[in-house]
């Protein structure tokens, strides 16, 4: 019988492979021929199981990447001439070089977040000094958050009514960077409409890379209004495949049977053991809630090179004013095991 090696890369969710049954979709959709740019079964397939999935009728448009889906949404939102609110945090603001103004020519809004979320009136007050300086600032069109935040924490259903009832009463979308929609839905034990347009989201970005596809995300409107204009962009924008059919297979096994939820419970669990393992040792905090498949460690330098010289890899991390220690990210991905978590742990106790 074989010893499993543990996995020793804690670096991001995007270090794993390609869960099997999203592989096995690809080469299931590799025969024969089937007409392209979105006209197959396959495409047409993953509309119905969206819109089972989400419990309304809504656009669907895979892209391969999720700075494609949150760059083409929020050019579909803004005007070159216009803004859109996003935690300082977020990941359009700090890790999509640009593609959000690139593809929109819009104004990022950076408000300052200390959990990565955003909470109502923050909006309010930035659209109200927008409005008092008139032409000299940008025009606010549209309010993005990220599910799960780029700090590992979630929005409840009742966060994401509050931030759309702000943004809609000023006139304003909002969109959701779902990145890891999973993660979020898994955690709150939800329904994916429950987080989403039953609470006011306009459109979403609903990731599927970081658990378990090859290269597949989707831009999904739940406001009719709004799908016109992105079929357009997302062509002007180079994310039109003309074999399609092999996003909508990987979407499609990804949803079916709750493979999507299998594995996000999965990471959370293990991100969980990792919590549950690290934060009684001495001189490490952990920062933040772990709500999703993140974990965000202030620890002695010392734990730090005891970890990596066991092999360990995980990022460095910017430290909050109010911690002098250092900081790490700490990323659970959804195949690995709670094995790897005591493995991490043991090496850091040793």
């Amino acid at each position: 019988m074989t010893t499993r090696t543990l996995r020793k890369d804690f670096s991001s969710d995007n270090i794993a492979g390609i869960d099997p049954s999203i592989l096995a979709s690809l080469v299931a959709a590799n025969a024969g021929t089937v007409h392209s740019y979105g006209a197959d079964p396959y495409t047409e397939r993953l509309h119905q199981q969206m819109h089972a999935l989400f419990e309304c009728p809504m656009a669907v448009l895979p892209v391969a990447t999720g700075t494609a889906a949150n760059a083409i949404a929020l050019a579909t939102l803004a005007k070159p001439y216009q803004g859109v609110y996003c935690p300082s945090t977020g990941h359009v603001n700090t890790d999509e070089c640009g593609a959000p103004e690139f593809y929109s020519g819009c104004k990022l809004l950076a408000l300052p977040t200390p959990d990565g979320k955003l909470i109502p009136g923050q909006v309010s007050a930035a659209v109200a000094f927008a409005h008092a300086m008139g032409v000299h600032h940008v025009d606010p069109a549209a309010v993005t958050i990220s599910q799960a935040t780029e700090w590992g924490t979630i929005y409840t259903p009742p966060e994401v009514r509050a931030l759309a009832d702000e943004a809609h009463g000023l006139g304003l979308k909002l969109h959701m960077d779902g990145a890891r929609f999973a993660n979020a839905v898994a955690h709150l034990g939800c329904t994916a409409a429950d987080i989403t347009w039953k609470s006011g989201v306009d459109l979403l970005s609903f990731g599927a890379t970081k658990n378990g596809a090859l290269a597949a995300e989707a831009i999904v409107a739940f406001d009719p209004t709004l799908a016109r204009d992105l079929e357009f962009r997302r062509k002007r924008g180079g994310h039109l495949w003309s074999k399609m059919r092999f996003l909508s297979a990987q979407l499609s096994a990804y949803i079916t049977d709750e493979r999507w939820l299998h594995n996000a419970r999965n990471a959370n669990a293990v991100a969980a053991r990792l919590t549950t393992g690290l934060a009684t040792l001495p001189g490490v905090t952990v920062l933040m809630p772990v709500e999703a498949n993140e974990l965000f460690l202030a620890m002695p330098a010392a734990i730090i090179a005891r970890l990596r010289s066991a092999g360990y890899e995980f990022y460095d991390w910017p430290a909050p004013d109010n911690v002098s220690e250092p900081v790490i990210r700490v990323v659970a991905a959804y195949d690995m095991q709670l094995a790897d978590a005591d493995g991490f742990i043991s090496a850091a106790l040793t």
